[in-house]
């Protein structure tokens, strides 16, 4: 009589994983990533959970501009955190800005890995004169500061296709302009794995089986090299969450109509000293506890992706 042998599914797979008794042994980052997801759930559902609509004219009253949050004299009950300088309910433009700089977040980071992973995939795997090109030009990329390449880059877009268009489709405009200042991280990682893993018995193997080059780059050697980028990932998003609130308060980033939390501090800054601090610092509050977790999250990421750094 013969038995088969159960092939286990995902689902097992990750229940028995490393990952997942890492991440119950370890109570900080559970609680980043409760804090994380709960900003995610509540900016993603802010068309609902938003007191008003701060993109609907109607629902602005000037009059009821510079109301303090709730626990300061003089605060109004229906403006839980008070209204902005246009009179917009704070809580509301919070949420909606929180929605507008996650997407710019997620998106800058899947440019940049889409970027990143292809050019390192080719240069590792390719080596001779595609690896020296794009080498170089990471190499050039890096030697400024990724601020400074967006910020230089984000302006001369905006000269170029104007102020309007740049408004208009602002949100697209931070995530290429984002994506392209920060590819090089990816690249170098990615072809630092692939140098590795080309040299191993199972590419030569699929060379002497007669696989063309695209498919085991692809199919073989990108799998084998995709932990490090999901660590990186994770910290990109915050550093091109801070990226577009630092290119907003510039006046790069995102119009006062359809703000961010990095326009949201900008359009603050201004009323700090007349006493409206509100404006300014519970944006840059929600900000910095959205960046911390991330981080944090993705320390305890890298850390649990090299189990020798991993003390528990």
């Amino acid at each position: 009589m013969t038995t088969q042998l159960s092939i286990p599914t995902r689902w097992a797979r990750f229940r028995d994983s490393y990952l997942l008794y890492s991440f119950k042994r370890t109570w900080s980052a559970q609680l980043c990533l409760a804090i994380f997801l709960c900003l995610v759930l509540a900016a993603f559902m802010a068309p609902w959970l938003a007191p008003t609509n701060p993109y609907d004219l109607s629902q602005i009253d000037i009059l009821d501009s510079e109301l303090p949050p709730f626990w300061i004299e003089g605060a109004v009950e229906r403006y839980t955190l008070g209204t902005d300088a246009q009179g917009r309910d704070l809580l509301s433009i919070i949420l909606y800005g929180t929605r507008v700089s996650l997407v710019i977040g997620f998106g800058a980071v899947i440019l940049q890995a889409i970027l990143g992973v292809t050019f390192g995939l080719l240069a590792g795997y390719l080596g001779g004169r595609v690896d020296a090109i794009l080498m170089r030009l990471a190499d050039i990329q890096l030697s400024f500061s990724t601020l400074m390449v967006a910020i230089v880059v984000g302006a001369v877009v905006k000269a170029t296709l104007g102020s309007s268009f740049y408004s208009q489709y602002a949100v697209l405009m931070l995530i290429l302009i984002i994506g392209l200042a920060e590819w090089p991280q990816y690249a170098r990682t990615v072809r630092a794995s692939v140098l590795a893993e080309k040299s191993k018995e199972y590419v030569d193997a699929a060379r002497v089986m007669g696989l063309g080059s695209r498919r085991i780059m692809f199919r073989h050697v990108l799998p084998n090299t995709l932990s490090p980028v999901f660590v990186i990932s994770t910290v990109q998003i915050a550093n091109a969450i801070i990226s577009e609130a630092a290119l907003s308060f510039l006046g790069l980033g995102m119009p006062e109509t359809h703000p961010s939390l990095g326009s949201l501090i900008k359009s603050g800054f201004d009323y700090i000293q007349s006493g409206s601090w509100w404006i300014t610092l519970i944006p840059g509050a929600v900000l910095v506890v959205l960046v911390l977790v991330i981080n944090l999250l993705g320390d305890w990421l890298r850390d649990v992706m090299n189990p020798r750094l991993y003390k528990g």
